[in-house]
């Protein structure tokens, strides 16, 4: 899985801003997108397609709303902004939820409860820039939309000639629960074979959290998304810079029930018909997002390389 504040003048006083409202798990919810930095037009509204409105389980639809669990700590893909969500998946969720006829609430949580929560039905939704791995389709459905790798970041000029092949002995933030601390578990057992000095691993509930750690110089270094690092360097007014090309790069999946049928369907046929007409390269290009990672095709489960 798995940024920082909305507009560039908040820069860090952004960072500790969306760190509280969306990294305590608090019950925050909101149902519409809000303009992106620089004055952004805002995205119009999808079209119902009775069709795909109609696989839609009854349960899910009976109240008129999709219910969202989301990390809103993860900019420019998701966070608060004055209260409200915001973001890319903000905007690509609430226009799913527009083509298949409904309305969409968006709940703050940690990222580490939100698959959970699906499971237990607490939310009939996940879009919060989780990547699509084996490990979490044995739990639950995922509907591909968008493909990001990771990127290390570290202080600008990289002062201690850091990249991801020389973390041994450093002190290195990541959010806690994303594929980023799997990839730090790989990287610090490979030094501690190889007789080095094990990686200091700080794992943080928020991402904003994590951006704070290394503005603030209390690490060396962090890994997360390619699209949350390059907005992190541009919102922290050149405190940052990425090193290296992104890795591993894989697709971010829209989380749904395991065995899904029908709304998985409705789910990845509405992706589909927004990349058709169009609404999807204008999220995408809204939250300045990479076009090599927009897709052409969204399916259900697809294998990540």
């Amino acid at each position: 899985m798995k940024a920082l504040a909305l507009l560039p003048a908040f820069a860090l006083a952004g960072l500790t801003m969306a760190c509280g409202a969306g990294g305590n798990g608090a019950g925050g919810t909101d149902t519409s997108a809000t303009a992106a930095p620089g004055g952004a037009e805002s995205v119009p509204v999808a079209q119902k397609d009775a069709a795909l409105a109609a696989l839609v389980p009854a349960e899910v639809k009976a109240d008129g709303k999709l219910v969202v669990g989301q990390d809103q700590t993860y900019p420019p893909n998701e966070f608060l902004d004055n209260g409200k969500a915001a973001g890319f998946d903000v905007d690509l969720g609430t226009a799913v939820g527009q083509v298949l006829g409904l309305t969409t609430e968006f709940q703050s949580a940690s990222f580490d409860g939100i698959i959970p929560g699906i499971s237990a039905k607490k939310y009939e939704m996940g879009i919060s820039s989780f990547t699509i791995n084996a490990e979490r389709t044995q739990t639950v459905d995922m509907v591909s939309y968008y493909r990001a790798g990771t990127s290390l970041a570290v202080l600008k000029g990289n002062p201690e000639g850091l990249s991801v092949d020389n973390l041994c002995g450093k002190n290195v933030a990541v959010q806690k629960g994303t594929t980023q601390v799997d990839d730090l578990g790989k990287r610090n057992e490979a030094c501690t074979k190889a007789g080095k000095p094990a990686i200091n691993i700080t794992q943080f509930q928020a991402q904003t959290d994590v951006n704070l750690a290394l503005t603030a110089k209390r690490v060396a270094a962090e890994l997360a998304d390619s699209p949350v690092i390059d907005y992190a360097v541009k919102q922290t007014s050149g405190q940052l810079e990425a090193v290296g090309a992104p890795y591993d790069t894989a697709p971010y999946g829209v989380v749904l029930p395991k065995n899904s049928g029908e709304y998985g369907k409705a789910v990845s046929g509405a992706i589909q018909k927004l990349i058709g007409d169009g609404t999807y390269k204008k999220i995408v290009d809204k939250w300045g997002l990479s076009g090599s990672g927009a897709i052409t095709t969204s399916e259900i489960n697809p294998a990540a390389s």
